[in-house]
């Protein structure tokens, strides 16, 4: 969501801040701006818009400073516009924030009586207000602890003051902040990703702590203002650029990446030589786990749906799924013999991370499944299971759902296995299973031209269903959740048997709808609800995988064929063509495929 830059050092630090920006553009945001210290006092650049209008706009004045901060913002309080873009600024102090404030009308109302005038709508902008009161009464160590303490909710918070010229003060609750070290400088981000191109040296502020940055020294202190020692952490220095190539959109990359994607993440995972998943360092004997909770949110919580068919049909635990933001605000009877599993692709997920954190209290098990393994979610769970998909940076996740969809199949295969719930013979014919799954993905993949040329009916329509039994119903949820994301066209998905509850009545003439219907124990039932929408004036898109077996239907608009594989991982092969669908919806729109309105890439406030 929100990202944050900081930098204070001996040069000029407002180009370096701009770039910095640059890279967090994939996060999703509507304004950015900059503050700097120059000729003491606060200068500032904000505007709606992204981040080359800015660029634009600092051209035309001159704000350098050795201090700085920068940011790019998703809208949580007011609507997006240049007064509202971050940061916010009075005469002594420039603030950028990430998260909520949820008591903000309370001490603003405090703030109107003491005489304070607010230009935005947000509620970022009391903390400029709270912190200039108190720079008053207090130095400002003090000062800073006191407003920390006035606020209720959620923050990441980078600020620098008229009156000390050479220091940065963040401070963290709920929202993730790191701090990075360099020679002669150093370095605030909201994540290790926005400090990569300028340094690999990496701490991560806890909730309730704060630092203060100069250029040649950085001091962590707890909520009651004790100092505390950091541990620096060193990030891999292999990155390699990651641009779109060739491609007209990072999302059509990451799509076709995803043959890749497997292979590398089933390399991970699976001993070649002795044909044996290699995850052997489970913190807890497999004996002591009697159930499994999935937590996850938007996409990762369709793959947490999938998982729980694949965990029920191979292993004797009682599996459930949670939508994590629902998690923590339920009476949970949380439960020793429970494996609870966390989803994130960016481990920074504001609701997913507050699940956890309540797990983590009460001394629950704890497993994360992330894609960034210097995350939040990752640092704080028992126990990490990447998923090795590399950047992602289009908005709507494509590879990175792929990739923890298998990730969730090979840890149900490994306690199968364990739990003697399933026996070698099959176990190793599932492995054997897995290492011709991404020849399938390539192979699904090439179904791209005929997707494109039906996808004008999808991009036109009013309203479209995606239909699916068994572990094809989380895939039309996800397929449904793409085509909303991406080309704006209402779209839902249900149970294929549920129609007749119900949404049939949403059925209109020529209407689009997706029905997943694999080869697989639910066929004929699902090719039966398939009549049902299609008596009723529906135009079907059947969704089903290669077989001998002919299709016994009529009046079939179109049918797409899958590869043939093991029918566990039919779900995976089911959803290269409702990605590519919703992709090729959005592009004959002329939508920002990346950049869909209204949504970010890492969702970091509740």
């Amino acid at each position: 969501m929100c990202g944050i830059v900081g930098i204070t050092g001996k040069k000029q630090v407002t180009s370096e801040i701009l770039n910095s920006l640059k890279r967090l553009e994939y996060r999703g945001y509507d304004s950015a701006g900059i503050a700097t210290l120059n000729n003491d006092q606060i200068n500032e650049v904000k505007c709606e818009g992204r981040v080359d209008v800015l660029e634009k706009n600092l051209l035309k004045l001159d704000i350098n400073g050795n201090v700085g901060i920068g940011h790019v913002r998703w809208a949580t309080h007011g609507a997006p516009s240049d007064i509202n873009a971050h940061p916010h600024s009075s005469k002594e102090v420039s603030v950028v924030h990430n998260g909520i404030i949820e008591n903000s009308m309370l001490l603003k109302k405090d703030l109107l009586k003491k005489g304070y005038n607010f230009k935005s709508q947000t509620d970022t902008e009391v903390i400029v207000h709270l912190m200039s009161e108190y720079l008053k009464r207090y130095k400002i160590k003090n000062a800073v602890m006191k407003m920390l303490n006035s606020l209720q909710g959620s923050y990441a918070l980078g600020m620098i003051f008229k009156d000390h010229p050479n220091i940065i003060i963040g401070a963290r609750r709920g929202s993730p902040l790191a701090v990075g070290y360099g020679p002669g400088e150093n370095y605030l981000g909201s994540d290790s990703y926005a400090l990569k191109s300028m340094t690999n040296k990496i701490s991560y502020l806890n909730d309730g702590e704060f630092c203060i940055i100069n250029n040649d020294q950085v001091e962590f202190f707890d909520e009651q203002g004790a100092k505390i020692n950091k541990k620096i952490l060193t990030l891999s220095s292999d990155e390699k650029k990651y641009d779109k190539g060739d491609y007209k959109h990072f999302m059509a990359k990451e799509i076709d990446e995803q043959p890749n994607v497997i292979k590398n993440c089933v390399n991970e995972y699976v001993d070649k030589i002795n044909n044996e998943i290699n995850i052997f360092n489970f913190p807890w004997n497999e004996k002591d786990i009697k159930n499994i909770i999935l937590i996850g949110c938007g996409t990762a919580y369709h793959s947490c749906l999938v998982a729980k068919y694949w965990f029920e049909e191979l292993t004797d635990l009682e599996v459930s799924v949670d939508i994590a933001s629902e998690f923590r605000y339920r009476k949970n009877r949380l439960k020793k013999e429970t494996l609870y599993i966390f989803l994130s692709q960016s481990g920074e997920t504001a609701d997913t991370y507050a699940a956890l954190d309540l797990c983590k209290k009460n001394g629950m098990k704890t497993c994360a499944i992330v894609n960034v393994i210097e995350s939040s979610i990752a640092r704080d769970s028992d126990f990490v299971l990447p998923i090795y998909c590399g950047p992602e940076i289009g908005v709507a996740s494509t590879k990175a759902f792929l990739a923890q969809l298998l990730v969730l199949y090979i840890l149900t295969l490994k306690l199968s296995f364990l739990k003697k719930n399933i026996d070698e013979q099959t176990y190793k014919q599932k492995i054997k299973d897995l290492k011709n799954l991404h020849s399938q993905v390539e192979k699904t993949l090439l179904l791209e031209n005929k997707i494109n040329s039906i996808a004008n009916i999808f991009s036109d329509a009013k309203g479209c269903m995606f239909l699916g039994r068994g572990s094809s119903f989380p895939i039309a949820l996800e397929g449904a959740l793409k085509l909303k994301e991406l080309s704006y066209v209402h779209a839902e998905g249900y149970p294929a048997g549920e129609m007749k509850h119900g949404p049939l009545a949403l059925i209109e003439d020529g209407m689009p709808v997706v029905v997943l219907a694999p080869k697989d124990s639910y066929y004929k039932k699902t090719i039966s609800n398939m009549q049902e929408v299609i008596a009723r004036g529906a135009k079907v898109l059947l969704v089903t995988n290669k077989s001998e077996d002919d299709v016994f239907s009529e009046n079939i608009w179109e049918t797409i064929e899958v590869e043939l594989s093991n029918s566990d991982l039919i779900p995976i092969l089911l959803t290269i063509p409702l990605q590519k669908l919703a992709y090729y919806s959005a592009l004959k729109k002329g939508f920002d495929i990346d950049k869909p309105r209204n949504l970010a890439k890492s969702v970091t406030v509740e």
